[in-house]
Formats: C-alpha cells, sequence, structure tokens
C-alpha cells in the first residue's frame, strides 16, 4: 500500500497542468457539449467504456465460483464449494486494495488518462490468458485483471467528474447516466458468458469477457479527444527527480515480492489457504492504518474529525452490505446451482443467468431511486439513514432464501426461481440505495488534507468486505444452508438497525452534511 500522505497543490496555474513546457487546461470547455442527452460527449466515451469493463468483469464473476466449483469431468477445477466461494472473495479483496494503489499511481505518477487506459490492457490481457484452458493461465490471468481492475476502476470515476465545471448543475445527473451504463454491463456481461459457458465451454465465456474488453478499449481510444484532463502528466506529480526514483523503487518492489512469493511457494510455505488469509489480515490493517493516520494528522481539525468520526460507523455499514452483496457471485450461485430451478415460463437458462438479474434490477431502480429523492427534496432521509435501509435490503435479500431451503431433505427438492430473483431484487434495491449514498457521503465527509485520496476510504469497505467474506464463506457446504443464510441475513439486518439507532449522533457527528 502506498504511504499516505496529504494531498499536494498541483504546481502551475490554477486549472493548468504543466506538460513539457506547455500548460494544457484541466477544466472542460464551458458547458455547451451537451451532445450526450444534454451531457459531455466524454461520458459517451467513458461510460461506453464502463459498459464493457463490467460486461468483462461481472461476466467472468458470474462464471467464476461455478468453474473453480466444477469437477475435472464437467472442465472445472474440482474445489470444494466454501473453497471455491473463498478464493472468489480473495480475488475481489485483491482487486479493491489494488485499487487504492491505483488511485494514488494515478495522482502522483501515470495520470488518469494513462491509468485507466493501461489499466484496460491489463485487463484485457488476463481475459485472454483466462480463455487459454490450462491452470497456471488462469491464475496468471487474474492477476493481471485484478492489477488491471485496481489502476481502471478508481479513475473513470474521477475522469467523470473533471467533465464538468464545479457549479455544473448536470454533474449529479451525468453520475446517474454513468451508474445505469456500470449497471447495463453487469447486465449483458453474465447472460453471454454463462450461455457459452453452459454450451460451449467455460474458456469461451472467458473468451467473451476478453473480447468485451477490448472494445470498451478501441472506443475509449477513438473517444480520448473529448476527455478533459486527458493530459500525460498527473494533476498532483512527484517532483521529476523523486518520481523516478520513485519508478525504480515500484518496480524492484514488484520484482522483490514475486521472487518471494515464488520461492515461498516453492517452499510449500505460502499455499492458497494461507495467500487467502494474508489477503483478510491486510484488508484489516489497510482501513485501520488509513484512519489513524487521518485522526492523528495535524492538517485535520476538530470539525472534521468529528465528521471522520461518523465516517467510520457509514464505513462499517458499507462493509456490512458489501459482505452479503458480493456473495451475489459465489455462495448464491452455487446455492442457484445445486438447489434452485432453472426455469421460468417454461423457458430454460444457464445458472449464470441469474446474476444478470442483479444488474438488471439496478439499471430498473436507479433512476426510480434517484427520482423519489429529488421528489422528496428537504424531507429525504439523512445520508446515514439510506445506508441503514440499504444494509437492511441486504440482509433481507439473505433471510429470505432461508424460507425455501428450510424443511426440504429431498436431494432431488429445486426452489422456483422466483426465490433468487425475489432476493436480487432486495439486493439491488439496497445497493442502489448504499452505493449512491455512500459514494456521496465519503466525498463530503473526508478531510481537505486528503480529498483526492477518499475514494481510497470507500474501496478498502470493499476490499474489507471480500477479506471478511474469503473467511466466511468457508462454512458454505458444511453447515445448513437456513443457518448460513439465515445468521449472515440476521448480523447485517442488526447493523442497519444499529446505524438507525445511532442516527441523532450521527447526524451530529456529520453536520452540516445531510
Amino acid at each position: 500500500m502506498p504511504r499516505i500522505e496529504p494531498d499536494p497543490q498541483p504546481t502551475g496555474p490554477p486549472g493548468a497542468t504543466e506538460v513539457t513546457g506547455v500548460q494544457e487546461p484541466t477544466q472542460p470547455p464551458p458547458g455547451d457539449d451537451t451532445a450526450f442527452f444534454g451531457q459531455p460527449k466524454g461520458l459517451l466515451t467513458l461510460s461506453g467504456l464502463e459498459v464493457w469493463e463490467r460486461f468483462s468483469f461481472l461476466g467472468m464473476q458470474a462464471i467464476l465460483v461455478l468453474f473453480f466449483a466444477a469437477t475435472a469431468a464437467q472442465g472445472g477445477m474440482g474445489m470444494e464449494p466454501g473453497t471455491a466461494a473463498s478464493l472468489g472473495a480473495a480475488y475481489g479483496t485483491l482487486v479493491y486494495l489494488v485499487s487504492v494503489a491505483g488511485g494514488w499511481l494515478a495522482d502522483r505518477i501515470l495520470g488518469s488518462y494513462r491509468s485507466v487506459l493501461w489499466g484496460g490492457v491489463l485487463i484485457a490481457c488476463g481475459h485472454y490468458a483466462m480463455a487459454i484452458p490450462v491452470n497456471a493461465s488462469t491464475w496468471a490471468g487474474l492477476g493481471l485483471i485484478s492489477a488491471g481492475t485496481g489502476l481502471l476502476k478508481p479513475n473513470v470515476a474521477n475522469m467523470v467528474g473533471k467533465l464538468y465545471r464545479t457549479e455544473d448543475q448536470r454533474r449529479d445527473a451525468g453520475f446517474a447516466l454513468y451508474y445505469m451504463a456500470i449497471n447495463i454491463g453487469a447486465f449483458l456481461g453474465p447472460l453471454v458468458t454463462s450461455w457459452l459457458a453452459d454450451n460451449k465451454g467455460w474458456h469461451w465465456g472467458f473468451s467473451a469477457a476478453a473480447i468485451g474488453m477490448t472494445l470498451g478499449l478501441i472506443q475509449y481510444v477513438a473517444g480520448r479527444r473529448h476527455l478533459a484532463g486527458r493530459s500525460a502528466a498527473p494533476e498532483f506529480a512527484l517532483p521529476p527527480q523523486k518520481m523516478r526514483s520513485t519508478v525504480r523503487a515500484i518496480i524492484a518492489g514488484a520484482v522483490v515480492v514475486a521472487v518471494l512469493a515464488v520461492l515461498l511457494v516453492w517452499a510449500g510455505w505460502l499455499t492458497m489457504g494461507r495467500f487467502v488469509d494474508l489477503l483478510t489480515l491486510i484488508s484489516v490493517i489497510a482501513p485501520v492504518i488509513y484512519f489513524t493516520v487521518m485522526f492523528l494528522s495535524s492538517r485535520v481539525d476538530a470539525d472534521e474529525k468529528r465528521r471522520l468520526r461518523g465516517y467510520v460507523v457509514l464505513f462499517l455499514a458499507s462493509v456490512a452490505f458489501n459482505f452479503i452483496l458480493f456473495q451475489a457471485y459465489s455462495t448464491m450461485m452455487l446455492l442457484a446451482s445445486t438447489n434452485a430451478q432453472t426455469q421460468i415460463l417454461g423457458f430454460t437458462f444457464p445458472v449464470g443467468w441469474y446474476a444478470s438479474a442483479l444488474g438488471a434490477f439496478e439499471v430498473l431502480l436507479a433512476p426510480v431511486v434517484a427520482g423519489l429523492w429529488l421528489r422528496m427534496g428537504s424531507r429525504q432521509p439523512h445520508a446515514s439513514r439510506k445506508i441503514a435501509i440499504g444494509v437492511i435490503l441486504g440482509g433481507l435479500s439473505f433471510l429470505l432464501l432461508v424460507v425455501p431451503t428450510s424443511g426440504h431433505s429431498s436431494d432431488t427438492y429445486k426452489m422456483a426461481a422466483w426465490w433468487i430473483v425475489g432476493s436480487y431484487l432486495l439486493l439491488g434495491l439496497g445497493d442502489v440505495i448504499l452505493q449512491t449514498s455512500g459514494m456521496s457521503a465519503t466525498t463530503k465527509l473526508a478531510p481537505k488534507a486528503f480529498s483526492s485520496q477518499t475514494m481510497a476510504l470507500w474501496f478498502l469497505s470493499l476490499a474489507l468486505a471480500n477479506g471478511i467474506q474469503a473467511q466466511t464463506v468457508k462454512l458454505y457446504g458444511k453447515v445448513s444452508d437456513p443457518a448460513y443464510f439465515g445468521v449472515n441475513g440476521a448480523i447485517a439486518v442488526a447493523v442497519g438497525l444499529a446505524v438507525i439507532a445511532a442516527g441523532a449522533w450521527l447526524k451530529r457527528a456529520m453536520h452540516p452534511v445531510h
């Protein structure tokens, strides 16, 4: 993890970045660019990239744990269900931990445009590697995708923000369109990859993810002229001498870590289980370090520390919800593959299509929720209440699964597809409510001295959720389904209710943030 430091001020005149002696404006042109549904044309470029990135990432995730758990005769890796789910969660942990470093690299060394570009290249290479039916290629592919997503994911949203001037009233609507694009990809990806995995083979599904990311890169490069802040230089670049020494240190560190990992694997110490445990440990330590540095920093005043205390509660609520959300692609997929029907109104579909339901519900529900908040105006719930509602809905999505999995001892019993679909509906609604409110609160509650590193905290909540999940899902298949989904769902509901109970304190702590 990179050293945490207060954000420096960019050199040069306001609104400009120095690139080889030429001052390039970082602000976009005046708000007369309305080519994309009244939004800047650059939003089409970035939204298009996210459609394909989510298509590839979540399309692959929809079949990844099923691939791990499938027998060798079925073309899979033959893992126990709990082990397969644990590895899937560990992969998610790695992705979001690397995202913290990705944001720092964009700020200090690469710049947002190049970070996204090279991140996309690594992702595409990773998916192509996974298309090769060799286990070693699969692991290498997952490593490349983790590194690439870490570079791409935290910086695309930052580039969306740069399309608008601070006072541009179109900003929120633009982010809503961008969020819908993400979920269009989340809906389409599992449809394609799951069909290919079922009818052609697992690695055909991984190939579709590779092609999707390639298409995203092509349209990203083709539309680069519409992007603001596409300068080669980062906005908060390190001084040239320090940048060179830092790059050398990063390369040397990467080589040392890679050699050490190979030696530990060769010696038999670094097993897959220990690697998962190590990622979980890092996911716990990293946010503790981040919060500690911020609370102890002399650049953070008393009011900012008060708001930061409130944010700690919201951070933990995010962990509780995302612990449930990320299992949409692991334990819920495993449950659907063994205990759910794959027919609706007489139509038979691949198991992985269940994952598409989550993206579909989020596409449909996002404008409904946004419209509701606009209609309520000043009467809408406090940010902490919205986040609590999201956590409770996530818990209820698991509690719903207790009903069809209880009281059936027959191995041939299959629950109706509507139970899984209903669970995804609750989960999708909770995600729309929590994620939009949580990201907004994160930017508003962050200390000014750490403003450009704010989203690192949000990504660390996702990493921690995956880290905890990597340990918990090991119980899947070893305890009954009602017990597994019931206990985890009840814990999430309890966390949501606790946040509601702390509402009065949170309003005072977060003031003036609503």
